[in-house]
């Protein structure tokens, strides 16, 4: 059974260089900074914030899900300089399954450094020992390979390719299932 007292309290985490924290609508700006970067958003198949406001309406969106116990979601924050890089979601706790669907997103600067990995393993250990999920599953586009590079190593496997299973921006899109078990984890 998840444990939901996580729900009570926001769970605010930290690893050896970040912190995982709430969100705040003053982080809105961030927000529409990375997802309106088309470096980011290329391999996203989601819609871009053209505005702050659409920020802020996906921020109290999160809001929701927390309130809800359907997920939540995560500022990520560079510690040296407390400085907003990216953020991370269980964006979809599925109850019933002891599973989550994560997403995140990360300033194309921080790219290639290393935080993604350290926050997947910190936020991924957080997911089983704490909220006591069983698994994990990241739907990505198969030509974001620095996302399969990063969830491949702490453990996910891909157990499916879709073809043409989304419809975005007037086109059909394959995607990818990756999926992590407990027993797969890499970085406890």
């Amino acid at each position: 059974m998840i444990n939901d007292i996580h729900f009570d309290n926001f769970p605010e985490l930290e690893s050896e260089r970040l912190i995982f924290r709430a969100f705040d609508l003053k982080d809105a700006l961030d927000i529409q900074v990375i997802r309106s970067n088309d470096k980011v958003m290329n391999y996203m198949d989601s819609e871009y914030h053209k505005t702050v406001k659409d920020s802020e309406n996906f921020i109290l969106k999160n809001f929701d899900r927390y309130k809800n116990k359907s997920g939540i979601f995560w500022a990520i924050i560079e510690k040296t300089e407390n400085k907003f890089i990216g953020d991370f979601a269980f964006w979809n706790i599925i109850r019933e399954n002891h599973r989550a669907e994560i997403g995140y997103t990360l300033k194309p600067e921080f790219w290639g450094k290393g935080y993604m990995t350290e926050t997947l393993a910190r936020l991924i250990e957080f997911g089983f020992k704490d909220l006591r999920l069983h698994s994990f599953e990241a739907e990505i586009n198969p030509k974001n390979k620095n996302s399969e590079k990063a969830l491949v190593k702490i453990g996910f496997r891909k157990e499916a390719y879709f073809r043409e299973n989304r419809y975005f921006n007037e086109e059909y899109l394959d995607s990818e299932i990756y999926s992590l078990l407990e027993t797969d984890f890499k970085y406890k």
